[in-house]
């Protein structure tokens, strides 16, 4: 399969590039680096990369960004960048690829732990994600020419430890490989409008 990986540097998207360019082909792509770079809050961004890349079997995206911050200090404009990038972002890379996709192929988006086991000053990242889940779920009944949705929630990684560690006290970690086998039973499996945990 040719499949494009956006957010391929960052520690999620290399556990899943390590698993899937085993088999595949991936196409590695980041907001200033890659095979092809995008800013997935920009619509027009996202077109550009779909027309460079050309046809393509799979997307999974591993990109978002969120502001973590105390509740009290939040303002419309801290939530609305989760809501941009992570939330937004990741619904517009399927809504720009669904003609764009082969028949069969699927869209495997990441969400994270913080909807079901919050953490101090994760407000946003959790209504991102929880977000997320809503839309695949919705999305999923809906996907015409036997396409698929999905979304991987892996928890912090071992890899993440020494930069967020202090911010996920008593979460367990979880290792890359696992994370990498919950993108590859997304793209290479069956299932579709799923919430894949790892924890």
């Amino acid at each position: 399969m040719k499949i494009i990986l956006v957010g391929a540097s960052g520690d999620v998207g290399q556990a899943a590039h390590a698993e899937l360019s085993k088999r595949h082909q991936v196409i590695r792509v980041g907001r200033s680096t890659g095979d092809v770079t995008v800013d997935i809050a920009e619509r027009p961004s996202i077109e550009a990369m779909y027309n460079k890349v050309g046809a393509f079997d799979a997307l999974v995206s591993a990109a978002g960004d969120v502001h973590f911050a105390p509740l009290v200090e939040h303002t419309e404009s801290t939530f609305r960048l989760g809501l941009d990038q992570k939330t937004m972002g990741q619904i517009n890379l399927v809504l720009g690829g669904l003609p764009r996709i082969s028949d069969n192929g699927s869209f495997t988006l990441t969400s994270g732990v913080l909807d079901r086991d919050p953490i101090v000053s994760g407000t946003a990242a959790a209504t991102a994600n929880g977000a997320l889940a809503g839309f695949a779920t919705g999305a999923a009944v809906e996907m015409a020419r036997g396409l698929r949705i999905n979304v991987v929630s892996p928890g912090l990684l071992e890899t993440s430890e020494a930069r967020y560690g202090s911010f996920f006290p008593g979460h367990e970690r979880v290792s890359s490989d696992r994370v990498g086998r919950a993108f590859a039973k997304c793209v290479e499996g069956a299932i579709t409008g799923q919430v894949v945990i790892v924890s």
